[in-house]
C-alpha cells in the first residue's frame, strides 16, 4: 500500500509544481499528484499535457507527455464506493475522503534540455534539446511541473519526439500524438506552416497509413 505524500508548506510552491515522481524507469515515470490545501480533488493534468522534471545529478531538464491519468484509494485493499453526494456535500459531510484518495499520472519521456552553457562569460538561457532518451530519468521524488509555454514551443521546433509518441504502448497513441499536437498548434497561434510540417513527419512516420494519419488529424481543430 502506498502512503500518502507528506504535505508541506505550499507558500514557496511554483504554481506549476504539480506532483512527486514515485516510480522511475528509462522510458517514463509516474507521479503522484500534490493535495492541494483547500478540500478538493488533486487537478488531474491534461492527457497529451506536458510536463518536465530535473535530473539533478546531470542538470538535464527531462520533458514528457502525460500518458494516463488516475484517481483511486491510497488503501488499495478496499474499493471507493458511490455515496451519492454532490462534492459540496462531501466537504461538509465526508471531508477524510480528499485524504483517502491518490491522483497519479504516468509520463512518457520525449527527450531533454541539457544545462545552457556559459561561453566567453555569456550565459545562455536555453540549453541544446536532444528528442531522445536522456541517458537517466529523473529520480524518485523530483518535483513534476507543468511545462511553460514558451518551453514547449522550443521543444518542438523539431519534430523527431512524434516518433517516440508513435511508439508509446498502453494507451490509444494517435489519441496521444493528436493530444500532444493540437496543445503546440494552439500555443505558436495555429501556426499552419509548423502544422504541414507535422503533416509530412507523420506521413513518413506512418509509412503512407492515410487511415491512422486521418484519424489524427481529425483530433486537431483547425483555426
Amino acid at each position: 500500500m502506498r502512503l500518502p505524500l507528506p504535505q508541506f508548506s505550499t507558500d514557496n510552491r511554483h504554481p506549476n509544481h504539480i506532483a512527486e515522481v514515485i516510480e522511475t524507469a528509462t522510458t517514463g515515470f509516474l507521479a503522484q499528484c500534490l493535495e492541494p490545501e483547500d478540500l478538493n480533488f488533486p487537478a488531474m493534468p491534461p492527457f497529451g499535457s506536458w510536463v518536465k522534471a530535473h535530473d539533478e545529478e546531470s542538470g538535464n531538464k527531462i520533458v514528457g507527455v502525460v500518458t494516463y491519468v488516475t484517481t483511486s484509494p491510497i488503501d488499495s485493499v478496499h474499493r471507493a464506493v458511490a455515496l451519492g453526494l454532490s462534492l459540496a456535500e462531501l466537504r461538509e459531510q465526508q471531508p477524510q475522503i480528499f485524504a483517502m484518495l491518490k491522483t497519479e499520472f504516468r509520463v512518457a519521456i520525449l527527450g531533454f534540455e541539457a544545462p545552457p552553457l556559459a561561453v566567453n562569460g555569456h550565459s545562455y538561457s536555453r540549453g541544446q534539446i536532444y528528442q531522445y532518451l536522456p541517458p537517466r530519468p529523473p529520480q524518485i521524488h523530483q518535483a513534476v511541473y507543468r511545462c511553460d509555454p514558451s518551453e514547449i514551443v522550443y521543444f518542438s521546433e523539431e519534430l523527431d519526439f512524434l516518433r517516440i509518441l508513435l511508439q508509446v504502448s498502453d494507451v490509444p497513441a494517435e489519441a496521444l500524438v493528436a493530444a500532444a499536437i493540437r496543445e503546440i498548434y494552439q500555443l505558436r497561434n495555429c501556426d499552419r506552416e509548423w502544422l504541414v510540417k507535422v503533416g509530412r513527419s507523420l506521413n513518413v512516420l506512418l509509412k503512407d497509413d492515410y487511415d491512422r494519419l486521418r484519424y489524427i488529424f481529425s483530433q486537431i481543430r483547425l483555426a
